[in-house]
């Protein structure tokens, strides 16, 4: 696989983490706690792989790859509060450590779109990537609400975490058509960034 396709399915897979996720982290009242759980877990799974393909597919060292990485490690870290037993606090603190980390890979590629050489494709990079982080940003603080138990632990709706879940989705869907559409000039110039 080149590097072109790597970053293009890395950031593919990620959108369609990022959806899940915010599918499970919505309470639909249809939708058991499990199946629920569940979709979290798959969709941070998908989202860690993504970030760590997209990754692997950039041709040099550079603030995008980055902050892939960082994502890569934030979306490992949620895992991890999801799947270990260490006390709900603690499991918690673990996921909101997560999230504020695939917050920080986001801005940290966001900051490198401001000087990538390729113009198609930028302003949705700079749109989903800004976009990104904000939704991570609002989970996080959603996080911090339920440790400190200002919220019930069974969020509504519109609570600042699910609707910072949507905001991520969305964020990382612009962010696909912005990959999409840097890979193919940079194929089109033969460069690989």
């Amino acid at each position: 696989m080149n590097d072109h396709t790597k970053e293009i399915l890395g950031t593919f897979l990620s959108a369609i983490g990022t959806i899940e996720a915010a599918i499970g982290n919505t309470p639909f009242e249809k939708l058991g706690t499990d199946v629920r759980f569940n979709l979290r877990l798959i969709g941070n799974a998908l989202q860690a792989s993504g970030s760590a393909l997209s990754a692997d597919g950039q041709g040099s060292i550079s603030l995008e790859k980055l902050g892939d990485e960082i994502q890569a490690v934030g979306n490992s870290t949620v895992i991890g509060g999801l799947l270990l037993d260490l006390g709900d606090k603690k499991d918690q603190k673990l996921i909101i450590t997560g999230t504020w980390l695939q917050a920080l890979g986001s801005l940290v590629g966001l900051a490198d779109e401001f000087e990538d050489s390729t113009e198609s494709g930028r302003a949705y990079n700079i749109i989903g990537n800004l976009l990104q982080g904000i939704g991570n940003s609002m989970q996080a603080v959603g996080g911090i609400e339920q440790l400190k138990q200002t919220i019930p632990k069974a969020s509504t709706f519109f609570s600042v975490g699910v609707v910072g879940s949507w905001i991520q989705a969305t964020g990382s869907v612009i962010s696909l058509i912005g990959q999409i559409k840097e890979e193919r000039e940079e194929i089109e110039r033969g460069i690989n960034e």
